[in-house]
Order: C-alpha cells, then sequence, then structure tokens
C-alpha cells in the first residue's frame, strides 16, 4: 500500500528511484579515477615484481604478501573505475594502506640491512595514504544525487484514448471503402448485402 507522500500526479504511485551515487566536485572525481589506474599499475607492479620487491625491503619471505596485495590492488582499481559511485572502493585503499604500512613496519628492524630503502616506502605508503583519505573523506561528504520519480502504477490507465462512456457508438457509422480488392468472403460486411 502507498503512502500518502508517494501519491503524486492525479493519485499515480511515485517511488523514489534508489540513486546513492555521490555528486563530487571534479577535482575529487578526477583524483579517485587516477587513484583507480593508480591501483591497476601498482597491482600489476606488485604480482609481477613482487619478488625484486620483498628484496629490496631485505625480507623476501614477503613475496607471495605482497604479489597477494598486487591482487588486491587490481580488484581495487577495478572497483574504482567500473562503479559509478567510487567511494567504498577508495575507503577500501584506505585500509589496505594501513595492512601495507603494518606489512612493511617490520622491515625497520635494526638488523636489517635494507632498512633505508623500508623508510623510502613507508614515506611513499604516508603519502599515498594521506591522498586516499583526503579522497575518501571528499566523496563521503559530497551531496547524493537528486533521486528521480519513477511513474510504478499505471492502475488507472486503460489504455483507450478516452473513456469508454465517451467512445461508445463511434463506429456505428462506419461505411467501408467500396473499392476494396479481393475475395468476396474478405470483403466488408454491408447492410445492402443483407
Amino acid at each position: 500500500m502507498a503512502r500518502d507522500s508517494d501519491r503524486s500526479n492525479g493519485g499515480a504511485l511515485a517511488r523514489i528511484a534508489p540513486d546513492s551515487r555521490r555528486r563530487p566536485d571534479p577535482a575529487t572525481e578526477g583524483l579517485a579515477q587516477g587513484l583507480g589506474w593508480f591501483s591497476l599499475g601498482l597491482g600489476a607492479a606488485e604480482i609481477v615484481g613482487g619478488a625484486a620487491i620483498a628484496r629490496w625491503l631485505g625480507k623476501p619471505e614477503l613475496t607471495p604478501v605482497i604479489q597477494a596485495y598486487g591482487v588486491r590492488e587490481i580488484v581495487t582499481g577495478v572497483g574504482i573505475l567500473g562503479t559509478q559511485d567510487p567511494t567504498p572502493w577508495i575507503w577500501g585503499r584506505v585500509g589496505g594502506d594501513a595492512v601495507d604500512i603494518a606489512t612493511v613496519l617490520p622491515a625497520l628492524e635494526e638488523s636489517n640491512p635494507k632498512r633505508g630503502n623500508a623508510m623510502i616506502a613507508l614515506m611513499a605508503l604516508a603519502g599515498v595514504t594521506a591522498l586516499d583519505v583526503v579522497c575518501a573523506h571528499n566523496l563521503s561528504e559530497a551531496p547524493l544525487r537528486p533521486s528521480r520519480r519513477v511513474r510504478s502504477d499505471y492502475g488507472r490507465r486503460s489504455g483507450f484514448p478516452e473513456s469508454p462512456e465517451a467512445m461508445r457508438g463511434r463506429a456505428s457509422d462506419f461505411e467501408p471503402p467500396l473499392d476494396i480488392v479481393g475475395p468476396q468472403a474478405m470483403r466488408p460486411w454491408t447492410s445492402a448485402e443483407a
């Protein structure tokens, strides 16, 4: 049963179409798209070069973890670029950044000869995380797109141009054309033939 607030246009039901997409400013929208492409590139690099990245960090045992993170990045990038509202996917990037930082932190131990490389990686992660947080925050704060009303009840429509009472008797004065060519059985019946 429809609520009174749902009735409009002569009593026909109208419902609000679900449209939870955000309307961010063009700069935020562009940043989100850029982060989507960055995710795809980073993911491919982590899958292909995971062993080299792990050695560069001084933690070769992290190779399968880095490759798994590459898969996560590609899925996130596809999600950002393939949806009309990338907000949840950008927040997913923020969560992924936290996991990445937690993975790199043990490489800062004093015994790691590549400790400087781990510090560079952490600074890069901090910068990307800052971009992700700003983008996710701006997307979350963007207003929702205006909802559109969708006509959903055609119960009052008959399909006729006028009411049946107004159309009654309209065909009684019909005179078929006399020049119809075809078999007698298919020609229109007239009162003169009776």
